[in-house]
């Protein structure tokens, strides 16, 4: 903590030092973050036990628990910058090895292209690590399954106001501190008017991942996300699609769903095993930095996968959370 603290000092005080500076180029530096924690029980199960929870990332331990404490600082100069995310927690230390999240420097060179070198969160998927950029406090088998972050580097292009395009050369997937075997990872994203194709291909680790991410607003009120994902690596991999339909009550309440289907599949099995999960997640609003999200979750399997309050095994789980998340 002493380190971050300071670390955060060092931060505020290169930004004073830089006002005093009078080269004419623009600067701009900006510090944010959250924090968040939650309480969870089981209906269906008992809760003297924290493997009995979804077999999801995150928001998995029994009775009052910790996320994660973000720290995010940027600095921009001209057409080049830096961000430093900073992590800490048991969310942070699930989702990154390390306290850094992202790391990572970056060029403007021009208007239309962007040039980024470092560690940075996925391109992939809908969800992401820090709670306060997801609306369901629990997170998706899609994203649990599916890559965290990447350390490389890659070029996005605005090819006109509605497409853009992202290319990127990465270590292999989440391993993120070093290359420990010279091998590769490649991907792609074409975006259009906020929906995204994305591609991923890492030999070595994750294997070969396609996904498309988008949402509609039907209404001022009603929108709906949609995620799906099929990944392959040697006849391992899994598929599955995540339908996130949100609507607006009032200007600080909004209720929404997350109705998920995920199959795994593996040429070694003859019944590969699917879940069907629904998640059902209120978002209260309070004096714009502070949410609170109770959350109700069944999650059902094909398998046995889980335990009932009298210790046998069950194909479903219901369960419970309600977290706060506040944002600076």
């Amino acid at each position: 903590m002493k380190q971050l603290f300071n670390l955060a000092i060092i931060l505020a005080s290169m930004s004073l030092s830089a006002q005093d500076e009078s080269d004419g180029l623009e600067k701009k530096f900006s510090f944010e973050g959250s924090v968040d924690a939650y309480y969870r029980t089981n209906f269906t199960a008992p809760n003297d036990d924290n493997q009995i929870a979804p077999t999801t990332s995150f928001a998995n331990t029994a009775g009052f628990s910790l996320g994660m404490g973000n720290i995010i600082a940027s600095y921009e100069k001209g057409r080049v910058g830096a961000v430093a995310d900073l992590v800490f927690g048991p969310r942070g230390e699930e989702a990154s090895a390390t306290v850094l999240n992202q790391l990572f420097a970056f060029y403007n060179i021009s208007e239309n292209t962007k040039l980024t070198l470092g560690k940075f969160n996925t391109f992939l998927g809908y969800e992401v690590i820090a709670p306060a950029g997801n609306f369901n406090y629990s997170t998706s088998y899609l994203f649990s399954n599916g890559p965290f972050s990447h350390t490389g580097i890659k070029a996005d292009f605005t090819l006109s106001e509605d497409f853009s395009l992202m290319v990127g050369v990465f270590n292999q997937t989440d391993v993120t501190e070093f290359n420990p075997d010279g091998s590769y990872a490649v991907g792609t994203q074409l975006g259009y008017d906020g929906q995204f194709l994305n591609l991923l291909y890492d030999a070595a680790g994750l294997g070969f991942e396609v996904d498309y991410t988008g949402g509609f607003d039907a209404s001022d009120e009603f929108f709906l996300g949609v995620n799906a994902a099929y990944a392959d690596n040697d006849g391992e991999g899994f598929y599955g699609v995540d339908l996130y339909p949100q609507y607006d009550l009032s200007d600080t309440f909004t209720i929404g769903l997350r109705g998920e289907y995920y199959q795994t599949q593996s040429e070694s099995v003859d019944d590969d095993p699917s879940v069907i999960g629904l998640t059902l997640t209120g978002s209260l609003v309070i004096d714009e930095d502070l949410i609170i999200k109770p959350e109700f979750r069944l999650d059902n399997s094909s398998e046995d996968e889980f335990i009932d309050t009298d210790l046998m095994a069950t194909k479903s789980l219901g369960s419970f959370v309600v977290a706060a998340i506040y944002k600076f």
